[in-house]
């Protein structure tokens, strides 16, 4: 019931003012200050090319001993057996339920062809391995980000034997020399994978996964939809769905050439539901709010029908110009007559999927770490957190250097390249960005008696970073991010924010897409200011969520515990620091103990 395409498939998973932003200005004490966060793939272009080659290779060969079994794929013996549950290799004949040696499959028939121009975000996604090889479709959600389907990812590994291609509408050829036609593509290694941690091989729920690029892309990036976006899903709303696989049902061996895109307007709940009410041998169950079909019933017959296939996995339902779905799976007979393809719901995924996008950490785990200094030496180290024994705790992996003149320090990632960034004041109020192993550049002279500086995420709702400020008169402007680590001009906000001894935000606490912020009185009470996604005004009314009155410090670092919401660190007076995981609804769950001895720390990222 996948739709990736490998190779082959038995069941289809489809598969101004103030502000200084110079390149040419550089912090001289900022120098000694090493940020060269842990990074994977180190893949020449040429190795990338040899592992598509053999990708297509592997295709190609296993399409040939589909197209020799009788009946095809779908016709074969192991269909009988396979239950709903399998994610199928392609490429070995046979299909293994929850295994590391599964594989996905793939299709659009019917529609037409499209050029890139039209979907310039579309991904292709090309794996192999001894099992075979096989194909999924994707999205770029943002430079080094790209979304698809967990039965494209999960148990494989694309930071090895995979690669990603972009910027073409055709897929890659081997010329009769042997040589690579990439058609004006470009093919982009992967570093790190995750896929949803609540993904069923037997249900095909939480079918959603990220997988991040070694270098960022300049292609566009296709938004996300969000939870407050229920108008997107109106039954009978226009969608349109992307995607290169199988043009027939019956020949594996039919994988569009050329993109291709097909109406795929938006169904009805109850009428999915009533496609698919129980998991058989052929499909799944739908799974209302985390699955939506779309498309016109099938006919049951591939001239008369328009409807995704093996090799469409992963690719995007797009509808509003948002990613409103991520192709999942739909029946075996991908024209079975009345049977939707079923897509997972972007909406319901959002907040997770965002929080992956923009999970920039120091050792690649998708775990959200903390920057805190030494007070002793003002040496500046990287907490990562990590999970062992039943419970997560962090443990201390890089020396970052001296960090020595420094007031502040506040992690984020302004130019979204995957690599963790610092924002830090020096003594004299002046304030720059680091990044990379790149010199630092100064963001702003003279902010000494700034009250607060924030990097909370997207504020303007344009999915870039934004940074937050609340000046000695207590004044907060929004400085809307350019994602190149640069600034637009402030927006004002409003004063009364100077009597906040402490204001921390990093992350989506309410899971509506929206970045948050909590701010402390001296007496420890402790507000949510929920995200409303506009500039001028872009907190809703503040509520009340804690009483942080033990606590000297207070990180906000993003997900620590990696369920997919944003979590809170703090620590009390005695020197024990405490995960406060968040809920996702702008609470907490309860607290876990990360240690003692942090009374030895400042700045605390």
């Amino acid at each position: 019931m996948k739709l990736a395409l490998p190779a082959a498939a038995v069941v289809t998973a489809l598969v101004g003012t103030g502000i200084a932003i110079a390149g040419s200005q550089s912090a001289e004490a900022g120098e000694g200050l090493q940020l060269t966060m842990a990074q994977g793939g180190s893949a020449s272009q040429q190795e990338l090319r040899e592992r598509l080659l053999k990708a297509i290779r592997a295709d190609k060969e296993s399409d040939s001993k589909l197209v020799e079994q009788p009946g095809g794929a779908e016709g074969s013996s192991q269909e009988a057996s396979t239950s709903p549950s399998t994610s199928p290799s392609e490429g070995s004949g046979s299909s293994t339920a929850d295994s590391g040696s599964a594989k996905p499959s793939a299709r659009i028939i019917g529609g037409q062809e499209t050029t890139i121009s039209t979907a310039p975000w579309m991904a292709q996604l090309h794996f192999w391995d001894d099992q075979g090889g096989y194909f999924c479709g994707g999205a770029v959600i943002s430079p080094t980000k790209i979304a698809t389907a967990a039965h494209c990812v999960k148990d494989i590994k694309w930071y090895s034997n995979g690669v990603v291609v972009l910027g073409t509408d055709q897929l890659p050829t081997e010329n009769a020399d042997g040589s690579l036609d990439l058609h004006g593509g470009r093919i982009h290694e992967v570093k790190r994978q995750w896929n949803h941690p609540g993904f069923s091989w037997y249900t095909l729920d939480n079918d959603v996964a990220i997988l991040t690029l070694t270098t960022p892309t300049t292609v566009p990036t296709l938004p996300l939809a969000q939870p407050t976006d229920s108008a997107l899903y109106q039954a009978g709303l226009d969608g349109k769905v992307y995607g290169w696989g199988r043009t027939s049902s019956t020949n594996p061996d039919s994988a569009s050439q050329t993109l291709k895109v097909a109406d795929a307007d938006i169904v009805s709940d109850a009428s999915c539901q009533a496609a698919y009410p129980e998991a058989t041998d052929t499909a799944a169950k739908f799974v209302a709010g985390n699955m939506l079909c779309a498309g016109a019933p099938p006919t049951g017959d591939d001239a008369t029908t328009e409807t995704t296939c093996n090799g469409d996995s992963g690719g995007p339902l797009v509808v509003g110009g948002k990613l409103v779905g991520v192709v999942s799976w739909g029946d075996v007979d991908c024209s079975a007559q009345g049977k939707y393809g079923v897509y997972a719901k972007v909406s319901t995924y959002s907040a997770t999927l965002q929080a992956r996008a923009d999970d920039a950490n120091w050792n690649r785990d998708h775990t959200a770490d903390l920057l805190a200094r030494r007070t002793s030496d003002n040496t500046l180290f990287g907490w990562t957190s990590k999970y062992a024994s039943g419970k997560w705790t962090v443990a201390r992996t890089h020396n970052v250097g001296n960090f020595a003149g420094k007031n502040l320090a506040v992690q984020t990632d302004l130019n979204r390249d995957d690599v963790q960034d610092v924002l830090y004041r020096q003594t004299n109020g002046d304030v720059y960005w680091k990044y990379s192993s790149a010199t630092p550049k100064l963001i702003a002279r003279g902010w000494s008696a700034h009250k607060q500086i924030l990097a909370p995420g997207d504020v303007t709702g344009d999915e870039l970073p934004d940074m937050v400020t609340v000046d000695s008169a207590g004044t907060m402007r929004v400085y809307p991010g350019k994602g190149t680590g640069a600034f637009a001009a402030p927006v004002t906000v409003g004063s009364g924010y100077g009597s906040f001894t402490m204001m921390r935000g990093h992350g989506d606490f309410t899971n509506d897409g929206k970045a948050d912020m909590f701010a402390r009185y001296a007496d420890g009470r402790t507000f949510l200011y929920k995200g409303t996604g506009v500039a001028a005004r872009p907190w809703a009314a503040p509520v009340l969520v804690a009483n942080f009155s033990a606590m000297n410090a207070i990180a906000t670092v993003g997900d620590v515990n990696s369920d997919g919401h944003a979590d809170v660190l703090t620590r009390d007076k005695y020197g024990k620091l405490w995960l406060y995981p968040g809920n996702g609804r702008g609470g907490f769950g309860t607290r876990v103990d990360f240690g003692t001895g942090w009374q030895a720390y400042n700045l605390f990222g």
